[in-house]
């Protein structure tokens, strides 16, 4: 039988202009490592250059002009696009319009931009000329997440640029350009490819394991596995890394019986599952490996586990926390 074909991330692409960076994420996107595949190139304009190159590259393209239309209705349009066509994220690539708010909010982790400046330095425009007005030795590009404020979401990823001594902003934007195509697909690959990567799934399933009151990690039968502390301590928390040949790596949590457990996985069985062995006793299999894992749910999920077997003086440290 073939092996199966590592799943990978459905990005859209927004663009203004000529496409640049967008050339140099598809171009990455079709190397053997790849974490994603760009489904979607959308621009606010028609006759942006970037959208012919994406076309003939047999990517799916789409436009609509934002003249003469507010703010959140246009926002709401490029939306539905990269909604059509499945994308998981947004990746902002010379993408020359202000998002809303509530648009922002909506994509909150799961939209990208890359930005000519060593953040937090320079935000917003003439970037290059202020840097070398400033007597900076180096410029650069930084890959962020974009948030509601203007270039403040968190960094991603850097590279630097140095800057001659006969620099203009004309001739520092141009070695930017080229670092940019450097930086950015490999940030873009490593930010939607860990969804998919166990370590840092499990990195992520500990930190929150960890945060209840006395709580120890201790490995069960070869997988990591968290119990309530002292000797008579009890697991509630396991990470399965596709372990009894099922393709998922998940977080295995106690629900109160097989009813509800299956009742959870007929209602949603693209979150749940009934994990080999554990499934008999009720336990519930949440899937981690997949675009939109909700992580409200899973610490949800652990904090109620973790309540269903510990000691009553812990449960009530827990319920005077969650007071303040």
């Amino acid at each position: 039988m073939p092996e199966k074909a590592p799943e990978k991330a459905k990005v859209a692409v927004l663009i203004s202009g000529t496409g640049t960076n967008m050339a140099a994420l598809l171009y990455a996107s079709r190397l053997p490592n790849s974490a994603f595949d760009i489904v979607l190139v959308a621009s606010n304009k028609a006759d942006a250059a970037g959208l012919a190159l994406a076309s003939g590259e047999g990517i799916a393209t789409s436009a609509h002009s934002h003249k003469g239309m507010e703010r959140e209705e246009h926002d709401q349009i490029m939306e539905k696009a990269v909604l059509d066509a499945g994308a998981e994220y947004i990746i902002l690539a010379g993408y020359m319009r202000i998002l809303s708010p509530e648009f922002t909010e909506r994509w909150h982790g799961r939209m990208l931009n890359i930005h000519p400046s060593l953040l937090p330095k320079y935000r917003g425009l003439e970037t290059h000329k202020r840097a070398i007005e400033a007597g900076d030795a180096v410029s650069g590009a930084s890959v962020h997440l974009v948030s509601s404020e203007l270039d403040a979401g968190e960094v991603l990823g850097q590279i630097e640029v140095k800057i001659t001594a006969d620099d203009t902003p004309e001739t520092l934007a141009e070695r930017v350009k080229l670092a940019e195509h450097q930086l950015y697909p490999r940030v873009v690959n490593d930010y939607v490819g860990r969804i998919f990567d166990a370590d840092w799934l499990l990195s992520q399933v500990r930190h929150l394991a960890l945060a209840l009151p006395e709580t120890e990690e201790r490995p069960s039968h070869g997988a990591p596995g968290w119990r309530t502390g002292g000797k008579s301590g009890k697991y509630f928390a396991y990470f399965s890394d596709k372990h009894h040949g099922v393709e998922h790596i998940a977080l295995l949590a106690k629900t109160s019986g097989q009813d509800e457990m299956m009742a959870l996985i007929d209602r949603d069985p693209d979150t749940f599952f009934k994990p080999a062995f554990y499934g008999a006793s009720g336990w519930i299999g949440i899937i981690l490996n997949r675009a939109g894992c909700d992580w409200d749910q899973v610490e949800h999920w652990l904090k109620r586990s973790w309540q269903a077997v510990a000691p009553k003086r812990l449960t009530k440290l827990l319920d005077a926390a969650d007071e303040f």
